[in-house]
C-alpha cells in the first residue's frame, strides 16, 4: 500500500518544462503560454504577481495542461505560484522583456571565449563588462531524437549574464542580446539551440520534411553524426521549446548544405514556415546570416556546387521566399584560414540592425545591403544598377572580384568602378560584346563593394547559365 500511495503522489505532481522556471524572461506585453503535465483531470491553481485574479485550469485526459497568460511591460521582477493537491511550485525573479531564439550550426554555437586556435575579436572586454541582471540565457545542449520530445533532455537553465556565464555562451547571441538590452532599456532573454555542422534537414519536422524528400529513421544510429540526420534536432532541440513565446529567431547555418543550393531554397523556407505554424504566433521575425567566404579547399570552382557562391545566392533569394525576414551579408568579414571567422560582433551588429529597423521601428537604422537589380549595355561594357542604394555605393579601395562574359558564356576578369555614385560600370578588353557579369563568384573572396551604410554587397550574377566557364587573366 505504501508503494502504491508513493507512486500516486509522484504521478500527481505538477511538472513544468525546463524552460519555464525561475529567472526566465517572458515576452513582454503580450499573451504567453504556460504549460506542463499533471495527473489526469488534476485541478491546478496559478497565481501571478501581476494579475489580480488567480487562474484555474484542469489537466486533460492525457495529463497535459496549457493556459494563456497576459504579460505586461513592467520592469519589476515577478513571481508565479502553481498549486494542486500535492504540488506547491514557486517561480521567482521572472522578468518581462524581449525573447529571441538563436539556432543554426557552428558559427552560431561558437562561444565568446572562442574555440581552440580560433578567437572571437573583442571577447575579453565583452566578458569583463558582461554583468547584467537584465540579460539572461537559456541553452539547449546537443541531443537528437527520432521522435518529438515533450521536454529538452539536456540544458543549462536560465542564468543572468556574468563573466563566468557569458564565456561559454554563443558569441553572436550574446552580442545581439547585450546591445538590444541596452538600446531598448528592457530585459532580454536569449535562447540558444544550435549544433555545429548541422544540416537544415535536421531542424525540420518529419511531417514537413517528408513532403519534400523521403525520411526513414528506422535503422538510423542517431549517436553518430547526429546533427546531419533528418528531423532529429527539431525533435529534441526545437519542438520541446514550443510554445514558449518568442519575439523572433536568429539563424546562422548553411555551410552543411552548401553543395545543394537548389534543395536549400526549398528546405529553408519550409523550415521557417513550419516553425512559425507550430508556434502559432504569426510570422515572427526571422533574421539569418549568409555564410561567409571560405576556400573550402578549391577556390577555382566556378560553375559547380563546389562553389559556395551558389548557396550565398540562394540565401539571398530566400529573402523573397520568407515573409518578415532579413539577411546579414558577411562578404567582408570572412577568414581565409578559418571557417569560424572571429568577427562575430559584426555579424551580431548586422542582425541587430535588421531587428531594430524591421521589428522595433527604428526607421533610421539602415539594415539593408545594396542588391543587384538590373543592367544596361554601355560603351562596350555593362552598367549595373542596384536596389537599397539610395545613398549610393562605396568602396574603400579599387573594386575587384568582377568578371564579364559575352554570349559565349566565357567569363574574364574585368575592371569595375563606381559611376554616378550609385551604379557600377564593368568592362574588359577581352569581351567586346558583353552580356553578363558576376561578382565575388568564388569560395574565397573579400568583398570590395558596399553601400554607404558600409554593409557589403552579396555575391551575385546577372545570368542563370548552368554551363558558364571562366578564363584566368
Amino acid at each position: 500500500m505504501f508503494i502504491i500511495l508513493f507512486v500516486q503522489t509522484i504521478n500527481a505532481e505538477v511538472k513544468l518544462p525546463s524552460i519555464v522556471s525561475s529567472n526566465m524572461v517572458l515576452q513582454r506585453n503580450t499573451t504567453i503560454m504556460l504549460w506542463g503535465w499533471a495527473d489526469v483531470d488534476e485541478k491546478i491553481a496559478i497565481n501571478t504577481s501581476w494579475l489580480s485574479k488567480p487562474i484555474s485550469i484542469q489537466a486533460g485526459k492525457d495529463g497535459n495542461w496549457r493556459v494563456a497568460v497576459k504579460t505586461t511591460n513592467s520592469k519589476e521582477p515577478q513571481t508565479i505560484t502553481i498549486n494542486d493537491e500535492t504540488s506547491n511550485i514557486t517561480l521567482e525573479n521572472i522578468l518581462f522583456g524581449e525573447v529571441w531564439l538563436c539556432s543554426g550550426q557552428s558559427n552560431m554555437h561558437m562561444p565568446i571565449k572562442g574555440n581552440n586556435g580560433q578567437p572571437i575579436f573583442g571577447s575579453v572586454m565583452a566578458t569583463a563588462c558582461s554583468n547584467n541582471s537584465n540579460l539572461r540565457f537559456f541553452t539547449v545542449d546537443n541531443v537528437g531524437s527520432k521522435t518529438p520530445l515533450k521536454d529538452v533532455e539536456k540544458y543549462t537553465g536560465w542564468q543572468q549574464a556574468s563573466p563566468k556565464i557569458v564565456s561559454n555562451f554563443s558569441a553572436v547571441a550574446y552580442f545581439f542580446g547585450q546591445q538590444l538590452q541596452e538600446i531598448l532599456d528592457c530585459p532580454v532573454g536569449m535562447i540558444h539551440s544550435s549544433w555545429g555542422a548541422s544540416s537544415v534537414q535536421a531542424w525540420i519536422s518529419n511531417e514537413v520534411l517528408s513532403s519534400l524528400q523521403p525520411v526513414n529513421l528506422d535503422n538510423e544510429n542517431i549517436t553518430k553524426q547526429t546533427q546531419k540526420i533528418p528531423t532529429v534536432l527539431f525533435n529534441a532541440m526545437i519542438y520541446p521549446l514550443i510554445p514558449y513565446s518568442i519575439k523572433g529567431v536568429l539563424w546562422y547555418q548553411g555551410e552543411a548544405n552548401r553543395k545543394e543550393p537548389e534543395n536549400y531554397k526549398k528546405l529553408f523556407p519550409a523550415m521557417v514556415k513550419d516553425w512559425r505554424s507550430r508556434w502559432g504566433i504569426g510570422d515572427f521575425p526571422f533574421y539569418y546570416v549568409q555564410i561567409a567566404p571560405f576556400p573550402y579547399g578549391n577556390n577555382n570552382a566556378f560553375q559547380t556546387v563546389d562553389n559556395s557562391a551558389f548557396i550565398r545566392e540562394t540565401q539571398l533569394q530566400c529573402l523573397d521566399l520568407i515573409p518578415n525576414s532579413g539577411i546579414t551579408i558577411t562578404m567582408d568579414i570572412g577568414d581565409k584560414y578559418s571557417i569560424h571567422p572571429p568577427k562575430k560582433k559584426q555579424v551580431a551588429d548586422r542582425l541587430l540592425f535588421n531587428a531594430l529597423n524591421k521589428t522595433y521601428g527604428y526607421e533610421t537604422i539602415d539594415c539593408n545591403s545594396p542588391v543587384y537589380n538590373s543592367l544596361e549595355e554601355e560603351n562596350g561594357g555593362i552598367l549595373l544598377k542596384f536596389k537599397n542604394a539610395e545613398m549610393g555605393l562605396y568602396s574603400c579601395e579599387n573594386l575587384s572580384g568582377f568578371e564579364i562574359a559575352g554570349e559565349d558564356k566565357v567569363f574574364y576578369q574585368a575592371k569595375a568602378k563606381i559611376k554616378n555614385g550609385k551604379d557600377v560600370f564593368v568592362i574588359s578588353d577581352k569581351v567586346l560584346n558583353p552580356v553578363a557579369v558576376r561578382y565575388a563568384w568564388r569560395n574565397w573572396v573579400m568583398g570590395t563593394l558596399f553601400g554607404t551604410n558600409l554593409l557589403p554587397v552579396s555575391s551575385f550574377r546577372t545570368d542563370e547559365w548552368g554551363d558558364a566557364t571562366k578564363i584566368e587573366n
